[in-house]
C-alpha cells in the first residue's frame, strides 16, 4: 500500500507504538480488500458502533485502557450508538438483575468514551445526523464510521463516503485521521449494480420496500425508480422515511448505498449514468411487498401469546417522527375509547430529541397515555434470553431480524397497542 509520509511515519512508530499498531491494522485491513492508498478522514465527527457495557467484552477495554493510557485517542471527536439500559424501561425483577449482571461495565465503559473522545453525554444514539446531535457529515465527506444504518444513511441521503466498517475500526480510523480507500469510497464502488423499480399501487410501507430490496441485491447498490410519485424533495418526512427504509435495507441485507432517482444528491446529479453496465433489473410491486411479509419467520414459543410489549423507534424516531406517532396514538386511543395504550409500548429517539419532545404537550401526553420513551437501544434491550423470550412486537424491521420481535405494519401495530386488534 502506498501511504504518505505522514502515514508511513505514524506506521514507522514515530507517534509511538500503540498508534503504530492501529496504523498497521488499517493497513491489513485494506490490504485484504484491495486497497492501495489511504485517504484522509474529512467528517468533522466520527461514529462507533459499540456503546454497551457487556460483561464479556473484556478485551474491548483492555485495549480501550492501552490507547488512553499511551495517549492514543480519537483526532476526531464521535457519537456512538445508544445504551442498552434506562430505567423508565419496563423490567422485572429476574430481568433487572440479568441486565445488572450482564452489562456491569457500563458506567466504566461510558467513562473510556469520555477520555477516548465523545461528543457529549448526549451523543448516544444511531440517528448521530439529526440536528439535535449535531454530527452532519456534508456531501463529499470521507467518514470512519460504523452502525450499518447510520452508514448507509451518511452514504445516501447526505452523500457522505464511508464503507461499512466493524466496531475498533471506526474508531481506528478516527485516531490516525485516515482510512483504506475501497468501496463506497470510490466513484466506481458507488455505481449501482441493480436497477429497482417499485410499481406499488400505493407508498409502500418503508421497513417492507426496504427489507424486499435489502434481501434481493443483498451488498450491492440499487438504483431505486418510481418513488418520486410520494416524494418531490428530501424534506423531513422523506428523510424519516428513507432512514428506516435504508436501516431495512441494510439489515436484512447488507447495503451501503442507495440511490433513490430525484431524489438522493448523487441521483439528482447524474440520473441513470450511476447504473453500472450489465445492471439487474428488480421490480418491487404489491405481490413482492406481500411475499416479503408473508415469509417472515415467528419465533415466538406460543406463536398465538398476547403480546407484553411493543418496540417502536429502530433506528431511533426522528422529531417528525415522535410528532406523528403521537397524533396516531391520540386519535387510535380516541376511537377505541381508551386512555391509555392496552399494550406498554416504548417510543425511542436520540437523548437530545427525546429530552425536547418530553418538554412538549404531545410528550406529556403520551406519558399520561401510558407509552415509555426513551433513548435505549431496543435491539440490546432484546437481545439476550431473559427478553428474547418474551413476546415482542415492533414495525422495525431490524429489531425484527436481529431479535426474536414480531413485525407488524404500522397501522397494524398501532391497532394492537390503541385497543388490542389483531
Amino acid at each position: 500500500m502506498e501511504l504518505t509520509k505522514r502515514q508511513q511515519d505514524i506506521l514507522d512508530g514515530k507517534e509511538g507504538e500503540v498508534k503504530a499498531k492501529v496504523m498497521k491494522t488499517l493497513v491489513m485491513y485494506g490490504e485484504t480488500f484491495g486497497s492501495e492508498k489511504m485517504v484522509d478522514i474529512t467528517g468533522e465527527y466520527g461514529h462507533l458502533v459499540t456503546s454497551f457495557g457487556l460483561s464479556v467484552m473484556k478485551p474491548v477495554y483492555d485495549l480501550m485502557d492501552t490507547l488512553i493510557d499511551s495517549g492514543t485517542v480519537s483526532s476526531q471527536k464521535f457519537s456512538v450508538d445508544p445504551r442498552p439500559l434506562e430505567d423508565c424501561l419496563p423490567k422485572t425483577f429476574i430481568q433487572n438483575i440479568f441486565f445488572k449482571v450482564m452489562y456491569s461495565k457500563q458506567s466504566d465503559y461510558d467513562q473510556q468514551l469520555r477520555k477516548l473522545g465523545i461528543m457529549s453525554d448526549d451523543a448516544y444514539t444511531c440517528t448521530c445526523y439529526m440536528d439535535e446531535v449535531g454530527n452532519i457529515p456534508k456531501e463529499g465527506d470521507i467518514l470512519s464510521w460504523a452502525e450499518s444504518s447510520a452508514v448507509v444513511y451518511a452514504n445516501s441521503i447526505l452523500g457522505a463516503r464511508c464503507n461499512r466498517n466493524s466496531g475498533i475500526l471506526d474508531l481506528f480510523g478516527s485516531i490516525v485521521g485516515c482510512v483504506p480507500y475501497f468501496g463506497l469510497l470510490t466513484d466506481e464502488g458507488r455505481k449501482a449494480d441493480w436497477l429497482v423499480e417499485v410499481r406499488t399501487s400505493k407508498k409502500p410501507e418503508a421497513q417492507l420496500l426496504g427489507s424486499a430490496i435489502g434481501m434481493k441485491v443483498m451488498e450491492k447498490v440499487p438504483y431505486v425508480v418510481g418513488m418520486d410519485k410520494w416524494f418531490t424533495s428530501l424534506d423531513d418526512d422523506a428523510k424519516a422515511y428513507f432512514k428506516d427504509f435504508g436501516a431495512a435495507t441494510a439489515s436484512n441485507g447488507a447495503v451501503g448505498l442507495y440511490h433513490i432517482e430525484n431524489l438522493t444528491p448523487e441521483a439528482v446529479k447524474s440520473g441513470r449514468t450511476l447504473l453500472k453496465e450489465g445492471y439487474q433489473v428488480f421490480v418491487v410491486d404489491d405481490s413482492v411487498l406481500e411475499e416479503t411479509e408473508r415469509n417472515y419467520p415467528v419465533i415466538w414459543k406460543d406463536s398465538n401469546a398476547k403480546p407484553k410489549l411493543a418496540f417502536i423507534g429502530c433506528p431511533h424516531l426522528s422529531p417528525a417522527q415522535l410528532d406523528s406517532w403521537s397524533d396516531r396514538i391520540d386519535e387510535a386511543l380516541r376511537k377505541s375509547g381508551r386512555s391509555r395504550v392496552s399494550i406498554r409500548t416504548v417510543m425511542t429517539a436520540a437523548p437530545a430529541v427525546m429530552d425536547k419532545f418530553k418538554q412538549s404537550e404531545k410528550g406529556k401526553r403520551l406519558l399520561g397515555q401510558g407509552v415509555v420513551l426513551s433513548h435505549i437501544c431496543p435491539l440490546m434491550y432484546m437481545n439476550n434470553p431473559k427478553c428474547g423470550s418474551m413476546p415482542v412486537i415492533t414495525c422495525s424491521n431490524k429489531l425484527r431480524t436481529y431479535t426474536s420481535a414480531r413485525y407488524y405494519k404500522e397501522d397494524d401495530l398501532l391497532g394492537m397497542i390503541a385497543g388490542g386488534e389483531r
